[in-house]
């Protein structure tokens, strides 16, 4: 593969992009994956590659989040534990079996997500009592969205949001703080597995962590200075947008 100068302008374009948008709400991979395809990769590689770079920018906006008293490590170790172990299974299990079927239902899924935080214009502005043990949530969350991550990956951050608002009480912003540490699990747990099989790209991930880096701290910024609003106006405007990629192949 022969990348030019102008090929890795664009991945680090892609990279800033997919980091800014990451650490407000998730959904980065919608730019940076079509772009490691565009110049390339192999569906695999740029897969691997794109959990190497994603993982680089989520670390920066954790730290940043987790700085701002965010995140409470004792509530978010097992569950990461949990995606770390889950995600690794799944990016095991995708290349014996497939994930087709995945790919017809997480559509309609996700567009139930938007449709229920469009029309709950006050989920997670505030606490709220937890419906769900702490503890059982994480088995449950982190076994079956770590695995999730590593078989498939789209909406995971939607699913983990939704989750931690719904079912623990959170108030969106740490919901988010929340996310980004067991997102971060489950994508090194995945990265292990791609890693190992060759499936990274090392100096196109390197292009993609330059703007990830800048891309991660701009966007977490934002997220301490505006808070819940600007979270719940990007969530739905990036997991619509991920129903729609999901769903035109079809």
């Amino acid at each position: 593969m022969d990348l030019t100068a102008s090929h890795y302008a664009l991945l680090f374009g892609a990279g800033l992009a997919g980091g800014f948008i990451d650490a407000i709400a998730g959904g980065g991979g919608l730019i940076t994956v079509p772009t490691l395809l565009w110049v390339g990769l192999s569906p695999q590689l740029a897969l691997g590659t794109n959990k190497a770079q994603s993982s680089c920018g989520t670390i920066i906006a954790a730290n940043r989040y987790a700085r701002a008293g965010l995140v409470g490590w004792g509530e978010v170790r097992l569950a990461a534990g949990l995606s770390f172990l889950g995600s690794m299974a799944g990016a095991w299990t995708v290349g014996l079996i497939g994930n087709d079927a995945l790919r017809r239902i997480i559509p309609w899924m996700l567009l139930a997500v938007v449709v229920y935080v469009a029309v709950s214009p006050r989920l997670g502005r505030g606490a709220a009592k937890a419906r769900l043990d702490a503890t059982l949530f994480a088995w449950l969350f982190g076994l079956s969205l770590g695995f999730y991550d590593g078989f498939f990956g789209p909406g995971t951050g939607a699913f983990w949001i939704l989750g931690l608002v719904t079912l623990l009480g959170q108030e969106l912003t740490r919901a988010n703080a929340f996310t980004k540490v067991v997102n971060l699990a489950s994508n090194l747990g995945s990265l292990v597995v791609f890693a190992g099989h060759g499936q990274v790209a090392p100096w196109v991930a390197l292009a993609m962590i330059a703007g990830q880096l800048i891309g991660a701290r701009l966007g977490s910024g934002l997220v301490l200075k505006h808070g819940a609003g600007l979270i719940r106006g990007v969530f739905l405007a990036v997991v619509l947008a991920l129903v729609l990629k999901l769903l035109w192949p079809a």
